[in-house]
């Protein structure tokens, strides 16, 4: 029989120049493993349907496609993992529809010493350096009062699927009346003011009371109490800084977090997060070692080859006994 190969699929508007691409980082770590391997890859242009959740054909090969809800025999969705250099590469989907979503994090199976080391290293690459996905503004913002409630908004992608049916500005109406007199404070994504104007707009205009920021989100989160959004990566970097996070949305996180629907449960699900004595440390061990892989790690290498193995392709199947 054939060796199998390993096929990229990626968006085709970068298929033909995927090598190098930040964006598309894990394809080309992956690229540099199979060739430490003698393992044949080869890209492909990502037809559409791949980014809906339908069975893969099952034709002897690898298949990882970048934001691919793809799911049977050799195939594997590849997504960035919220903080940058970690990646998902999952056989069910991407994100809330990824199989991350049925753990449930237990504190008392992760070794205390080496989640706080995992932690400390993810503070000096980002906290420290007040680094995250997208651009940060370098003035260090003096204007978030302690204690505040921070809102982050998101972009249309965060409500896709049916993950959230709350609309933004509603969202904001919420936390803003119903913080129990907490400052509010709300930060627009960084890639879409305009969406996140327009809904802030409407929630003033409809009477809600809050402060906007476009301060570096580790500013913010220094100064907070607690972080909100849909299902953004910020609840993570919100760890670091030691506070817990409310999602509007669905997640793949969400034993982590603290789940809110509406203005009737969004008091209490504030007051629940607020109570709550969280192990940040563990917390993140425990997510990024289970569901992602980070490219630099040694381990690298052993985590792709797992997952690869999770959909049909140990290593005596690819020829390396």
């Amino acid at each position: 029989m054939p060796r199998p190969e390993v096929h990229f699929h990626i968006n085709p508007r970068q298929a033909d120049n995927w090598r190098g691409k930040l964006r598309l980082a894990l394809f080309t770590r992956l690229a540099v493993m199979c060739e430490a391997h003698g393992l044949v890859y080869r890209a492909v242009a990502r037809p559409g349907h791949e980014m809906q959740t339908r069975a893969g054909l099952a034709d002897g090969n690898i298949h990882v496609v970048e934001n691919g809800r793809m799911q049977g025999e050799g195939w594997l969705n590849a997504a960035t993992a919220y903080l940058t250099g970690f990646w998902h590469m999952d056989p069910r989907g991407m994100q809330a529809e990824s199989s991350a979503i049925d753990d449930v994090f237990d504190a008392g199976v992760v070794d205390a010493g080496e989640a706080e080391a995992f932690f400390n290293r993810l503070k000096r690459r980002f906290l420290l350096p007040r680094k995250s996905r997208y651009h940060q503004p370098v003035e260090v913002a003096d204007d978030i009062p302690d204690g505040a409630v921070a809102l982050f908004l998101q972009g249309p992608s965060a409500y896709h699927n049916g993950r959230c049916s709350l609309p933004m500005e509603e969202m904001i109406g919420i936390v803003a009346r119903g913080s129990g007199g907490r400052p509010v404070v709300v930060k627009p994504h960084p890639q879409m003011p305009e969406v996140g104007g327009i809904a802030m707009m409407e929630a003033m205009e409809a009477g809600a009371a809050f402060q906007v920021t476009e301060a570096n989100v580790h500013d913010i989160l220094a100064r907070c109490s607690v972080n909100i959004s849909v299902n953004s990566a910020v609840a993570f970097e919100g760890f670091m800084h030691g506070k817990p996070a409310i999602l509007f949305g669905k997640s793949d996180f969400p034993s982590l977090v603290t789940r809110a629907y509406g203005a009737e449960d969004y008091p209490a699900a504030l007051e629940a997060a607020l109570a709550a004595d969280w192990p940040y440390p563990k917390m993140l061990h425990s997510y990024f070692s289970r569901h992602t892989l980070e490219l630099e790690a040694p381990d690298f290498e052993a985590r792709a080859f797992a997952a690869f193995e999770r959909v049909g392709f140990p290593k005596n199947r690819l020829g390396l006994a």
